[in-house]
């Protein structure tokens, strides 16, 4: 009943649970238990599916490792259509996703060894992010933030979930972990938001340092790619094709004038997992 299927994407991984197995969902703390690397199996999160779903091929939950529900991951769902394509659920000819961010649509090569996402169209207005702003409703580029004491400027951004996208001269692991937990939690976001340090390498190249919300310092992610890709394209500072660096590995992404953005990458099986009942049971 308890048996998962782990990958991961770039070094971002996660846990598939097929409902099929016995169970529907995991509550808030039994996700926390599971996901936690020292008293559970130990992931970035866990995706439930393939559920049956009215509005594409397949319904896919995202559970983060503090219990709560994304509403979209481009990891995730790059690792998603790799299980379902192991599983002989598909092949190599699109499908589609249904999460609570939207539905997407997949392509998994013949070999498995990258897998497209069309992620769908980013929005950087405040009401559809969202962003609390004073003043009229608008798109929010390159705008003041006050966090731990320092004065930062940010785009906001969204693909299905919330971003806070920083452009600067240097990033690092150590800004991330510093100042991403505060801006994940900032007042102007009521959702709280994934962020993203960014910076421009060339019209074709950029570099990112990932918090994420509800998971922490993240080695990789293709909803953050995505945002910061878009955010690029929208300051004038790339082209419409760009390559991703993060502390993971490289994602590629095609984004068009409308800001709807393909991202590729790859997907990695790791294992089949068995969880006992006597992980969840309080200490």
């Amino acid at each position: 009943m308890n048996t998962f299927e782990k990958y991961h994407a770039l070094g971002n991984d996660y846990l598939v649970y097929d409902p099929s197995n016995g169970r529907e969902s995991f509550s808030e703390i039994e996700t926390i238990r599971i996901c936690h690397r020292n008293f559970g199996l130990g992931s970035d999160g866990i995706l439930v599916g393939p559920f049956p779903s009215e509005k594409a091929d397949f319904g896919l939950r995202i559970l983060n490792p503090d219990g709560s529900e994304a509403e979209k991951s481009g990891n995730g769902l790059r690792i998603f259509a790799r299980f379902l394509y192991d599983q002989g659920k598909v092949q190599s000819s699109p499908f589609t996703i249904d999460t609570l961010g939207g539905v997407v649509s997949c392509v998994v090569s013949e070999d498995a060894s990258i897998i497209s996402v069309e992620m769908g169209q980013v929005s950087f207005h405040s009401e559809i992010v969202p962003v609390n702003v004073t003043g009229e409703a608008r798109e929010v580029l390159d705008e003041p933030i006050e966090i731990a004491g320092e004065s930062l400027r940010y785009y906001a951004a969204t693909i299905g979930n919330p971003h806070c996208v920083v452009p600067t001269d240097e990033i690092s692991e150590k800004l991330a972990r510093e100042l991403g937990p505060a801006l994940e939690t900032h007042a102007n976001f009521p959702n709280r938001t994934n962020v993203q340090f960014l910076k421009i390498l060339s019209r074709n190249r950029i570099k990112i340092e990932i918090w994420e919300r509800g998971a922490g310092y993240t080695l990789a992610s293709g909803s953050s790619s995505s945002a910061a890709g878009a955010v690029a394209r929208k300051m004038g500072a790339c082209d419409s094709e760009i390559t991703v660096e993060m502390p993971g590995g490289e994602i590629g992404l095609i984004i068009d004038d409308e800001f709807n953005v393909q991202m590729t990458g790859p997907a990695t099986r790791v294992a089949t997992m068995s969880l006992d009942e006597e992980c969840l049971r309080p200490f």
